[in-house]
């Protein structure tokens, strides 16, 4: 027999709500934004009475001193976007378009809520950027400055990933367990990603041992469970067959 819960299924609308708000809030104009601060403050404290935490007026103190921080961190995320993808031209444009640095900016937001001790709230909010981006970051993963997510579809950062400064990942990586199992749930299951890594497409990294080295490039479908020294080129070897085309008079 399933056992009886009592859920508020509407939460989920709350939080969705409060996520795409509090994105907003970080680059409101300044005219706007104590209208803005104050509504999403509301938010937060009906939030926090669904979900039982104690002292959300304490917690939304602590969390709203690190906004600016927190905008800080995704301008830099923002300039490596434009810094290193041709195909971008101003902040602005990251900032209105790109669905990595959206996944990015929740994140950010996300995992500070989650230092502070917030249950439920941080992994909705991400959750609901995977559902916007195709990209699952865990807020409990511990992501350094300047990172670059590219196209930001089909991306899987595990939950106890260390991510270190200017990193650059692109779509359908994978950085998770080695092992899915219940009893580890304490361990650190997830890859360590050093300084100035580039990890491109459909790589898999596995394991919480595993360390790619600073300024290591991890090639394209390349599948790894061991650590990866410094300045080390990964790269995954295909053979592709081409043979002319019998056509038939």
């Amino acid at each position: 027999m399933i056992k009886k819960m009592k859920i508020n299924i509407r939460l989920k609308e709350d939080i969705e709500y409060f996520t795409k708000e509090m994105f907003y809030l970080l680059f409101e104009e300044e005219e706007n934004y104590q209208t803005q601060f104050d509504k999403m403050q509301a938010t937060f404290l009906k939030i926090a009475n669904s979900i039982g935490l104690e002292n959300p007026g304490v917690i939304w103190g602590r969390f709203s001193e690190c906004f600016t921080v927190i905008k800080e961190k995704t301008l830099k995320d923002a300039a490596a976007l434009v810094e290193n993808d041709p195909a971008s031209n101003t902040i602005e444009e990251v900032i209105l378009a790109y669905p990595g640095f959206y996944a990015i900016a929740i994140y950010r937001l996300a995992h500070q809520l989650l230092l502070l001790g917030t249950p439920i709230l941080p992994r909705m909010m991400t959750e609901y950027a995977h559902t916007c981006t195709g990209t699952d970051i865990n807020p409990g993963a511990v992501i350094g400055d300047g990172f670059f997510i590219d196209h930001a579809t089909g991306i899987v950062i595990g939950e106890t990933v260390i991510i270190k400064d200017n990193v650059k990942i692109y779509q359908g990586v994978t950085l998770g367990a080695f092992h899915v199992k219940k009893s580890l749930s304490l361990e650190k299951r997830h890859p360590t990603i050093e300084d100035n890594v580039i990890i491109y497409a459909n790589a898999t990294i596995l394991g919480g041992e595993t360390v790619i080295g600073a300024n290591s490039t991890i090639g394209g479908n390349v599948w790894l469970t061991q650590s990866v020294p410094p300045n080390s080129n990964v790269f995954h070897q295909s053979e592709a067959i081409i043979k002319p085309k019998k056509i038939t008079p």
